[in-house]
């Protein structure tokens, strides 16, 4: 009996405690009732939940060939520090990522050679299409920053990421409850039963990304998406030609831990999808271990444009891949009131309009 006093109410959280006289375990706090034997299985529950464990092989990317980045060059940005990758044809004086000015600091040497590369599918004259669709239909977007935002100076930019491939076990533990209610001639009455709901199973992921620049902002990346692996080729260097390559600065090893983030959450999401049939359910718990893991190196094709705007920078990026583009856009105070009070007069006017036909009539 003093194990099941250890347990909290899987209702409440309140400490359990035994009542002589219905010879149950009581809750005080909320009064629910458990049968000793429900109780002694729900322990038995608990305890069987398996340990977590979510380590990774890492050993992605490979050597780069001799002579294979003798083309090549790498540009530093004075300001944020990013390094940049350009064949020796490409010109790269300004920065993708700041847009201030960039130096050749000399060959490209050392990093890992990319696995994969999604080439660029959306050319720069699409891009800038894209972008103006971004801007159309703004109502409140000031006139000026579009007559300043120079749009033709987009940058082609393959960026790097790390994809994660894993087979995932679950288990996942709910706080589930049922309410129903009826009513007679004199009181109405509601019946609330609560359950401890576990799923368990597998799941497996492919290809999950990871940014791996510290200077592309995570969730500018994480909105382009998705990109379409399957059209993923064998790294080659001509690929980069006539495109700007970001250098990786945050590797495979440093990414497990955003990476087991998305997959965790991704697992928790399909399994809740499968709990139905109840009035609330609320995750109490969840382990995931995986196996089979192992990490890719590739490059996503990305349009990048900065712009600066009464002294704040607005970042838009397109997916060279899809035509896809996100990016916050600034707010013309003046003609937000403008357009509050028309709709507000139009609001008035109307209103109006409706008592006058209803005093009419």
């Amino acid at each position: 009996m003093a194990a099941l006093q250890e347990f909290k109410c899987p209702c409440c959280d309140g400490a359990i405690e035994f009542d002589s006289g219905s010879q149950k375990m009581v809750c005080p706090y909320c009064g629910t009732e458990f049968e000793i034997e429900a109780l002694e299985a729900y322990g038995e529950e608990l305890n069987s939940q398996p340990e977590e464990n979510m380590d990774w092989n890492t050993a992605a990317g490979g050597e780069w060939q001799d002579g294979e980045t003798d083309g090549f060059r790498v540009y530093t940005c004075n300001s944020c520090g990013g390094e940049i990758v350009a064949d020796e044809t490409t010109g790269a004086s300004e920065c993708p990522f700041c847009g201030n000015p960039v130096i050749m600091t000399g060959q490209f040497a050392g990093a890992l050679r990319p696995d994969l590369v999604i080439p660029f599918k959306v050319d720069k004259k699409a891009a800038i299409a894209a972008l103006e669709a971004h801007y159309k239909g703004k109502v409140l977007l000031p006139k000026v920053f579009k007559d300043q935002n120079h749009i033709k100076e987009v940058k082609g930019l393959y960026v790097p990421v790390w994809l994660f491939d894993t087979d995932a076990d679950a288990y996942v533990r709910y706080k589930a409850s049922r309410t129903r209610s009826w009513s007679d001639s004199q009181y109405r009455y509601t019946e609330t039963s609560h359950f401890a709901v576990t799923r368990a199973g597998g799941i497996g992921f492919e290809n999950v990304p990871v940014d791996g620049s510290t200077k592309m902002d995570d969730t500018l990346m994480e909105s382009v998406e998705p990109f379409d692996v399957s059209e993923a080729v064998d790294f080659r260097t001509a690929y980069l030609s006539g495109y700007l390559a970001d250098k990786y600065d945050v590797d495979a090893e440093a990414s497990i831990g955003r990476a087991n983030e998305r997959i965790k959450r991704s697992t928790e999401d399909a399994f809740a999808s499968t709990v139905q049939g109840y009035t609330s359910v609320v995750p109490v718990t969840s382990t995931v271990n995986l196996h089979n893991g192992r990490a890719r190196y590739a490059l996503y094709p990305v349009w990048i444009l900065n712009t600066v705007w009464n002294g704040q920078k607005f970042t838009f990026g397109v997916n060279g891949q899809t035509g896809k583009t996100v990016g916050n856009l600034p707010m013309d105070k003046g003609a937000f009131w403008k357009w509050l009070l028309g709709v507000t007069g139009a609001a008035t006017a109307v209103a109006f309009g409706l008592s006058y036909l209803l005093w009419l009539l």
